[in-house]
C-alpha cells in the first residue's frame, strides 16, 4: 500500500483551481544560490536522484510533461491530464469512490528544474574555461614562457572541440560561437610561430583562411608570408603578401603600405633591387616614412644611380615626423597650472615615443649621408659637403655639425690625421656642445700621437665648453695620468663617473690609477663593479687576477685567469700567467700544461721557452730541451747563452761529438767567450784531440785581456759598457737568489744550478781550470740580467695602462 504522507483529502469548500496563476518564488533561478533548501538538495542524495517518470498511484491517466518556467518539459502526473504551471500543490479526484491527491516536495521540483537546464550551464562553463586558457596562454607568452604558452593554447583547442561536441549533442549546433573558435585557432597558430614550429603554424593559419565563415581571415596571409620570410622561402613570401594585399580594401591604407614595405624588403633579400625600388617609390609617393626612404637610398646605392641617390636623400630629410616641437615642454614662468601639466607630460610615454622617433630618424639620416657621401660626388669630401648643405636647409639643422664631426672621424679612419685635425679645428668658434665634441676628439688624436701638451690643451677646451662632458674629463685624466699625477687623475675620473655613472672607461681608468697608488682594495672594488657591467671583458678579468696576485691570493688569481681563458682560450699571455701561478704553488704538471699551451699559440715568448727548456733539463729529458733552446737562439741570435745551453744539453745527453761541434760554432761567432773556450779545452783533452793546445792558448789570451781590463776600468763601469756576449760568465753552482728577484732571474738561476752529477765537465769550478782566472763580471749574484729585457708583471701592466687600457674618447 502506497505511503500516504503527502496525500490528503480535498475539502468540499476548497476551490480546485485556486492558485493556478500564482507565481511561486521557488522557481526563481536567480535566488537559487541563497535558497537553503536548494543548496541542501544539491549536497544530499536529492540532487542525484533521476527524474520521476512512473505513474503515481491512484491516477487515471498516464504521465504528461509539465511545462516549467525554464522552458523545459518535466514529467508530472495530473488527475485531469492537463499541465500544471503555477501551483506547487496538485489536487484532483480519482475514478475510484475515494477522492485523493498528492503534493511534491520542494527539493524534488527544484532539482527537476535544475536538471532541465544543466546542458546549457555546462556549455557556459566550458566557454569560460576556453577563454581563461587563451588569456593564460597570452600571459605566459608575455612573460617569455613560450613552451607554457603553447601548452595552454593546445589545451584551449581541446576544450573548444569538446564544447562543439557538447552543443551538437544538446541540439544547439547552429549556435556555435565562431568568435571563440577563431580566437583559439589564431592563438594556437601564434604560439606555434613563437616556438619556431613553422609547419604547424602554417597549418593552423590555413585552417582559418580556408574557413569561409570567418570574415576578414584573408589578412592572416600576411602572417603566413612572414613565416615563409623567416624560412627564407622568399618567392612564397611575396606570393602570400600579394594575396593578402588583394584581399585588403583601399580603406585600410596603412596596412596596405606596411605589406608593400614587406614586399620591398623581400625583393632586397632576393637581390631584385629594381622591383624593390618600385615598391619603395610607391610608398614614398603615397605615405612617406623614414624607414622606407632609407631603404630606397640603399637600393639606389646598390645599383649605383648617383642622381637618384641625391633625390632620395632629399626626400628622406623632408619626411614629416609628426611630432611636437620641443618648446612645448619648456615650462613658462607665469602660469602655475600650465607648468604642472608640462612637468607631467615632459617624461610621459608619448614624449618618450617622440624622442625615440627623432633619434631613429637622425640615425637613418647620418647613416645614409656617410654611405652616399663618397658616391654622389667625385671625392669623399665634396660628397660630404653636399650632404651637409642639404641637411642645413632641412628640419634637421642640428645634424649638420654632427655630420661635420663624422667627416673628421672618417678622415681618421682613412689615416688622414692632418685633414681630421683641420676639420675638427673649424669647430672652435661654434656653439658649446659642438665645440666640446670637436675638442674631445682633437684631444684624443693628439694623445694617440703622444703630443700630450696639445692633448691637455684640447681637453681643457672641451671641459670649458661643457664641464659635464664625461669624455672630456676622461681625456684630461689621461693626460694627468701620463704625468704620473695619479691623485689628480683619479679626481677627474671620479668626476666623469658623477656625470655619467655608466661610463665604463672612467671606471676602468680609475681602477688602474688606484693600482698605481697601491690602493689595491679600492682598485679591486672598481674592477668588480666593472665586471658586473661588462661580464665577458677579458681585460677586466685579467686586471682582477693581477690584483688578487698582488694581494697574495694566488687561488683567486687562478680562478679569474680561468675565466679569462674561458672567454679567450687562445690568449698566450693569460696561459703563461696561469703556468707561472701554478709553478709558484708547486704544481709542476699543471704549470707545464699551461706553459706548453702558451708556447703552442705563441712560440716566440722567451720566458715561456726558457721555462720549458729548464723543465725538461730538470726532469732529465735533455734531448727535448734542445728544440726550445734552438728556438730561443733563432729569436735572440746575438745572445750566446742559448747556444751554450744547446751545447750543454748535448753534453748532458752524452752526445759529445755534437757538443764539440756546437762549441766550435759558438767559438766562431763569439771568439772571446771564456766559458765556450773552457769547455772546448776540456772536451778536446778528454777526447784526445790535437786542437786542445790551440784552444788552451786562446783561453789564456782572452783571460789575460780580461785581467788588463780589470786594471784599467772600475768593475761597475765595465759592467755598464760590456758587450752583450760578455754578460754570460761561467755557470755558478750557487742556486740561491734574492727573495725579490723577477721570474726571468729565477729561471736563469735555475738553469745555472741544475744538478750535474753525471757531468764530469760541470763538476769542476772555473778556478779549477785555471787558478789565475777571475771572472771579470764579479759573483753571479751581482750580475745584471742578461738577454732581452724580460717583461715583469709591473712592466706588462705599465705598458697596458699607458697604451691600450687607457680609453680616451
Amino acid at each position: 500500500m502506497p505511503e500516504m504522507e503527502n496525500v490528503h483529502l480535498a475539502l468540499e469548500e476548497d476551490d480546485l483551481y485556486s492558485g493556478y496563476n500564482d507565481y511561486n518564488p521557488t522557481f526563481d533561478s536567480e535566488e537559487l544560490e541563497n535558497d537553503v533548501g536548494f543548496q541542501q538538495a544539491v549536497r544530499t542524495s536529492h540532487g542525484r536522484r533521476p527524474p520521476m517518470t512512473a505513474k503515481f498511484p491512484g491516477t487515471a491517466i498516464g504521465a504528461r510533461p509539465l511545462v516549467s518556467s525554464f522552458g523545459s518539459r518535466i514529467p508530472m502526473t495530473s488527475s485531469v491530464g492537463r499541465p500544471m504551471t503555477g501551483a506547487v500543490q496538485v489536487r484532483g479526484c480519482d475514478s475510484s469512490s475515494k477522492a485523493s491527491g498528492f503534493q511534491t516536495t520542494l527539493s524534488q521540483i527544484v532539482f527537476l528544474c535544475l536538471w532541465s537546464c544543466r546542458p546549457e550551464e555546462k556549455i557556459k562553463i566550458l566557454e569560460k574555461k576556453v577563454n581563461d586558457l587563451i588569456e593564460e596562454s597570452c600571459m605566459a607568452h608575455s612573460m617569455g614562457s613560450l613552451q607554457l604558452a603553447l601548452e595552454k593554447a593546445k589545451e584551449a583547442g581541446r576544450k573548444e572541440r569538446a564544447l562543439v561536441r557538447q552543443r551538437e549533442q544538446s541540439g544547439n549546433a547552429d549556435h556555435i560561437n565562431l568568435d571563440l573558435t577563431y580566437s583559439v585557432l589564431l592563438n594556437l597558430a601564434n604560439q606555434y610561430e613563437n616556438n619556431e614550429m613553422y609547419p604547424e603554424a602554417l597549418n593552423s593559419y590555413q585552417v582559418i583562411v580556408k574557413n569561409k565563415m570567418f570574415s576578414n581571415a584573408g589578412r592572416l596571409k600576411v602572417n603566413m608570408a612572414n613565416i615563409y620570410f623567416k624560412q627564407k622561402n622568399y618567392p612564397k613570401a611575396i606570393k602570400f603578401y600579394r594575396m593578402a594585399l588583394d584581399q585588403i580594401s583601399n580603406a585600410h591604407k596603412e596596412m596596405r603600405i606596411k605589406i608593400m614595405q614587406n614586399i620591398g624588403v623581400v625583393f632586397v633579400r632576393m637581390g631584385q633591387y629594381s622591383d624593390a625600388i618600385t615598391s619603395f617609390e610607391h610608398i614614398m609617393s603615397e605615405s612617406p616614412n623614414i624607414k622606407t626612404g632609407f631603404n630606397l637610398i640603399l637600393c639606389y646605392y646598390a645599383i649605383g644611380d648617383r642622381e637618384r641617390m641625391k633625390k632620395a636623400f632629399q626626400k628622406l630629410i623632408s619626411v614629416p615626423l609628426g611630432i611636437d616641437d620641443e618648446d612645448k615642454y619648456i615650462p613658462s614662468n607665469d602660469d602655475t597650472s600650465s607648468n604642472m601639466v608640462t612637468e607631467a607630460i615632459k617624461n610621459d610615454k608619448l614624449h618618450q615615443m617622440e624622442r625615440d622617433l627623432k633619434i631613429l630618424a637622425e640615425k637613418y639620416i647620418m647613416t645614409a649621408a656617410k654611405l652616399i657621401a663618397p658616391a654622389v660626388e667625385t671625392s669623399f669630401a665634396t660628397g660630404f659637403d653636399w650632404c651637409v648643405d642639404m641637411v642645413k636647409s632641412s628640419q634637421y639643422v642640428e645634424l649638420a655639425n654632427d655630420l661635420e664631426i663624422n667627416k673628421a672621424i672618417t678622415y681618421l679612419r682613412q689615416k688622414d690625421f692632418n685633414q681630421a685635425v683641420e676639420t675638427l679645428k673649424t669647430f672652435e668658434k661654434k656653439d658649446s656642445r659642438v665645440k666640446s665634441a670637436a675638442a674631445t676628439n682633437l684631444s684624443f688624436l693628439y694623445f694617440l700621437e703622444k703630443d700630450y701638451d696639445q692633448a691637455d690643451r684640447y681637453a681643457d677646451l672641451a671641459m670649458t665648453a661643457d664641464r659635464y662632458n664625461p669624455a672630456a674629463l676622461i681625456n684630461k685624466g689621461n693626460t694627468v695620468f701620463i704625468k704620473q699625477d695619479y691623485e689628480k687623475a683619479a679626481e677627474f675620473y671620479k668626476e666623469a663617473l658623477r656625470n655619467d655613472s655608466s661610463c665604463t672607461e672612467a671606471l676602468y681608468n680609475l681602477g688602474l690609477t688606484y693600482k698605481k697608488l697601491n690602493r689595491l682594495e679600492e682598485a679591486l672594488d672598481c674592477f668588480l663593479k666593472l665586471h658586473a657591467i661588462l661580464r665577458n671583458s677579458a681585460q677586466v678579468m685579467y686586471q682582477l687576477a693581477h690584483l688578487y696576485e698582488l694581494l697574495e691570493d694566488p687561488q683567486q688569481a687562478i680562478e679569474w685567469l680561468m675565466q679569462v681563458i674561458s672567454v679567450t682560450p687562445t690568449d698566450p699571455q693569460a696561459l703563461a700567467k696561469l703556468g707561472e701561478l701554478h709553478d709558484g704553488e708547486g704544481d709542476k704538471s699543471q704549470a707545464f700544461q699551461y706553459y706548453y699551451e702558451s708556447f703552442r699559440y705563441f712560440p716566440s715568448n722567451i720566458d715561456v721557452i726558457e721555462w720549458l727548456g729548464a723543465y725538461y733539463i730538470e726532469t732529465q729529458f735533455c734531448e727535448k730541451a734542445i728544440q726550445y733552446f734552438e728556438r730561443a737562439t733563432l729569436i735572440q741570435p746575438t745572445q750566446v747563452k742559448w747556444q751554450l745551453m744547446v751545447a750543454s744539453c748535448y753534453r748532458r745527453s752524452g752526445n759529445y761529438q755534437k757538443a764539440l761541434e756546437t762549441y766550435k760554432d759558438i767559438h766562431h761567432k763569439f771568439p772571446e767567450n771564456v766559458e765556450c773556450l773552457r769547455f772546448l779545452v776540456r772536451l778536446c783533452t778528454d777526447m784526445g784531440l790535437k786542437e786542445v793546445q790551440e784552444y788552451a792558448t786562446k783561453l789564456k789570451k782572452v783571460e789575460k785581456m780580461k785581467e788588463i781590463r780589470e786594471q784599467v776600468y772600475p768593475p761597475m763601469k765595465r759592467m755598464s759598457q760590456s758587450c752583450p756576449q760578455c754578460l754570460i760568465g761561467s755557470r755558478s753552482l750557487d742556486s740561491s737568489h734574492s727573495s725579490n728577484s723577477t721570474k726571468g732571474e729565477r729561471l736563469s738561476a735555475k738553469m745555472r744550478s741544475l744538478p750535474a752529477s753525471s757531468e764530469p765537465y760541470e763538476a769542476s769550478s772555473p778556478k779549477e781550470l785555471d787558478a789565475s782566472y777571475m771572472d771579470p763580471l764579479g759573483p753571479q749574484m751581482e750580475r745584471p740580467k742578461t738577454g732581452a729585457k724580460r717583461r715583469t708583471e709591473d712592466d706588462d701592466f705599465a705598458d697596458e695602462e699607458l697604451g691600450d687600457d687607457l680609453l680616451p674618447e
